[in-house]
């Protein structure tokens, strides 16, 4: 039986390449809860050399300031499950890869709470030429499922929503 969630994460991360391709455009990532996932997946597209600079695994907080350069007082002040910790891991990416975007993935996979935030809390960050920005994935109730399932949604999550956010900034900035 095929798991929905790679065939989705599949079809999505080829439509994510395809785009930043055809504007010839990069990206990179930067990532917690998703551990290389994201990357990895997007890795798996025929081509995606092209668009895929790098990225990094910030599994320890200690590595979101060492590597990704987030700024300690912004995990002090929000934790390293929030918007604004997203966004700067997202832009982290971006400038230690030298890419157009950075797409980063911060939150509680389970099986415990971190920092008072529930399992299945996830925060996607993405940071382009013009702007970062940030979303938490699964609405106000967050994502639902294992450590495993939650990672996977993630990974899903923040593709679809790249493909908006790198497709409206790209229309954007030929204007």
């Amino acid at each position: 039986m095929s798991d929905p969630f790679q065939e989705s994460i599949a079809r999505q991360a080829a439509v994510l390449i395809r785009l930043a391709q055809a504007r010839g455009r990069t990206i990179a990532t930067c990532e917690s809860l998703s551990a290389g996932l994201l990357a990895a997946s997007l890795a798996q597209v025929p081509g995606a050399s092209s668009v895929l600079r790098g990225g990094l695994i910030t599994y320890a907080t200690d590595l979101k300031i060492s590597l990704a350069k987030v700024d300690p007082s912004l995990i002090r002040d929000h934790t390293v499950v929030s918007a604004e910790v997203a966004e700067a891991m997202a832009h982290g990416a971006r400038v230690r890869c030298e890419s157009d975007y950075g797409i980063a993935l911060t939150g509680v996979a389970g099986p415990a709470t971190q920092d008072g935030h529930a399992v299945g809390t996830v925060w996607c960050g993405i940071a382009g030429p013009q702007a970062a920005s940030s979303l938490k994935l699964g609405g106000v109730s967050g994502l639902e499922g294992d450590r495993n399932e939650i990672r996977a949604q993630s990974v899903d999550l923040a593709i679809d929503w790249a493909i908006d956010v790198v497709g409206e900034q790209i229309l954007e900035h030929a204007r």
